[in-house]
This record gives structure tokens, sequence and C-alpha cells, in this order.
């Protein structure tokens, strides 16, 4: 072999060896991306206080999960901000799959028209799936002295009524918003971290309505400390045949459903997302996971990515429209 020759060999190996390099990195992070189930504990972050329905359906939700996939999956609860704090905390964590988000209607499709965000709800959160809907309940303590939703509204007309919800921009808050401008009445409202706070503050007597979730309501609509006025769906629920809704109540087409579904961060790699979702569906469908969500007054959501993403954008849209009537800001 020719100098000449030794010399072409020697470069050929030099861009070989300097290609392999180069596709490493490549290589490395489709290999991460393939790495599903994740291999260490995984953190599901509820964006509002333990014992309201969020909290609830996440902790039912993460026991099958951990028991799938053979890792702990652990409930972490940041509070705050109508569970706006979880939502931009999610946006900026890793990406390897080991962090979720129970991500909520207001955060996601309600806060982005109330507030200036340091997240993009579409662009720093990931669509994995749907998870439970429910309607709201609206419910007054009994010193208020009303028995219905019709006397409701005439006290509301004749004086001023405040109205908790689980945080500014929250599903809680838009439903309140919305009835403000179906019955011509103007309600304060009064923000809270969840719904366990403003239930409190409700059987207190220290604010007078609430458009509270089943699971945490009912309770004290059974052992009578509360009264339901109507739902916030279009049919009654099957678990709740006896309370009107908005709609028969003289408000034809009023509906305002609360939901949560799991998101990840933005860049989390499809694969990642795909088992999530596969992981997530698994869980929803199975049977003794929907009759326990069902008992706590939720419905199972279970989608694709795509079908998620699609109902996310038209309730962004729905709910864009009632904050700029209303002209709403986050107080």
């Amino acid at each position: 072999m020719t100098a000449s020759t030794r010399r072409h060999a020697l470069a050929r190996l030099a861009c070989t060896a300097l290609g392999a390099a180069a596709l490493m990195p490549a290589l490395a992070r489709d290999a991460q991306a393939q790495d599903f189930p994740p291999r260490k504990p995984v953190t599901l972050v509820v964006g509002f206080a333990p014992g309201g329905a969020a909290d609830a359906a996440a902790r039912l939700i993460a026991k099958k999960l951990s028991e799938n996939i053979g890792q702990p999956v652990i409930v972490d609860n940041k509070a705050g901000a109508g569970g706006n704090i979880a939502h931009q905390y999610v946006a900026g964590q890793r990406t390897d799959g080991t962090v979720l988000l129970f991500g909520s209607v207001g955060p996601l499709t309600i806060a982005p028209h109330l507030m200036k965000l340091s997240y993009d709800p579409f662009k720093d959160l990931a669509p994995v799936s749907g998870g439970v809907y429910f309607p709201n309940v609206l419910v007054v303590h009994k010193g208020l002295g009303v028995h219905n939703l019709q006397e409701f509204v005439a006290l509301a007309k004749r004086k001023s009524i405040d109205f908790a919800s689980t945080g500014a921009g929250s599903a809680s808050h838009l439903a309140g918003e919305l009835f403000n401008q179906r019955a011509g009445v103007n309600m304060v409202h009064v923000p809270y971290k969840g719904g366990a706070p403003a239930l409190q503050d409700l059987l207190g007597e220290r604010i007078a309505s609430y458009f509270a979730a089943p699971p945490t309501a009912m309770p004290h609509v059974e052992a009578g400390t509360l009264i339901p006025l109507a739902t916030t769906s279009l049919k009654r629920p099957a678990y709740l045949p006896n309370i009107p809704t908005m709609a028969e109540s003289g408000y034809p087409g009023f509906e305002a459903l609360n939901w949560y579904a799991f998101v990840a961060p933005g860049k989390t790699p499809a694969p990642i997302l795909d088992g999530w979702n596969r992981e997530i569906v698994k869980v929803l469908n199975d049977p003794a996971v929907s009759e326990a969500l069902t008992k706590h007054g939720l419905t199972p959501q279970p989608t694709t990515r795509a079908e998620f993403a699609a109902f996310m954008r038209k309730e962004y849209d729905q709910w864009g429209a009632i904050a700029r009537a209303r002209k709403l800001t986050a107080e």
C-alpha cells in the first residue's frame, strides 16, 4: 500500500468514526424514547388540594397504573391559582415519562383567556388521554333559606350572593359566570384552592353557594346539610336522578362539564406518550376502576391522543366565547 493509499484509507476511517460519533446522541435519544414503562417511580401531579374530586380520581387511577406498570405512581398535590401552579410546574419538567399531570379544564382551556400564563397549554403540554368528566352541582347551605333554583334566582336578584369555586378560571368559576349570564344575576365570585376548602366554608355558612363536584357535595346533600338546586349537565346523571338540571329548570341548553385529563411535558417523545395512552386507557376501561369512579360521580373518558387534543381545542373555543362575553379577567 502506497503512502497516498494509506492516507486515503485513514481519512475514510476517520470520517466513519466521526459519523458514528455524531449518530450516538440520536441513538441515545431514540433508546430513551422507547424506554417505556419508566424504570423509576412516576409522579402524577394534581393541581388541587387533597380531598376533592381531582385528588380522589387521581389516587384511584394512580393505584391501578402502579400495579400495571410495576412502578410506584405517586400523587403530588400542587394546589393554587385554580390549578395553574401545577400546570406551569409540569410544563417545565423532564420528558422521560416519569412526570404526568392530571390536567383540568380550567388551566388547559379557560385560564388562557383570562390571564397571561407562563406556559402555553397547546405547546408546553402534550395531550395523552381523557380522564374523567362530571357535571357541577349548584348547592347552598340551609341557612340561605332557598329550596329550589327559582327561589335562589329571586334571592340573587334582591341581594348580593356569592359563589365559591376551585379558583379563578376553573370549571366551577365558569359555571357560575355562565349562570350569571343566563339568569341575569350578578353573583360575586370567591375563589378557593380546591374543592375541600370551598366546601368547608359552605358548610360553615361563610359562603352562600358553590358549583361543586358531585363527589365532594353529595355526602352532605344525603346527610341533609346542603341543599342541591340543579346540575350543570344537559341530562340528569344516573347517579343524581333526583336533582333537576339547569336545562329543565328554565335554562335550555345550559351545560358546563368539569373534566380532568392526562397530559405530559410538551416535548415528551411520541413513543412515551403512546405508551402512557395505552396504559391509561387500559386502566379507565378496567371494570373495577370504572365502577369505583362511577360511585364517586365521575364518568371515565378514555380517548386516543388525537381525540383528546380535538376535545381540548373545542373546549378552549367554547369557554373563550363565554370569557369574552362576560369580560372576565383573572382576579
